[in-house]
Formats: structure tokens, sequence, C-alpha cells
């Protein structure tokens, strides 16, 4: 198994938990965001798709220091 794909098993979907509702609770009062995606890189919140793809630029490199690739 790929390093990538054993640290994506850590990754939850929503839909796919019968406490999705309170997931995205405990999101919204984390990061005034209850959307998903709500993305995370190292601890730090990245916020929704769209911010993610504002920084395609700088994904390689967060991606590297986070030990994802």
């Amino acid at each position: 198994m790929s390093a990538a794909k054993t640290k994506a098993q850590g990754i939850i979907e929503d839909n796919a938990v019968d406490d999705g509702a309170a997931i995205q609770d405990a999101l919204q009062e984390i990061t005034n965001q209850r959307s998903v995606p709500n993305i995370f890189i190292k601890q730090k919140h990245i916020g929704g798709n769209s911010d993610l793809q504002a920084k395609k630029g700088e994904l390689p490199g967060l991606l590297k220091d986070a030990g994802a690739v």
C-alpha cells in the first residue's frame, strides 16, 4: 500500500458516517466553515476546494513540507 493511500485512510467523508452533521458542526466551530471539503495540511486550515485551487502553485511545497509526498 502506498504511503499516500495509508494517509488517506484517515480522511472521513461526512456522508459516509452516522454523525456527519456533528462533524460539520465541529468544523464550523473550529474553522467557521461547515461545508466539505474542509481541507487541512499539516494541521493548518487551508479552506475549501476553491481555496485549495487558489493555492495550486503552493500545493507541491505544502504537501512536501507536510511529508505527504
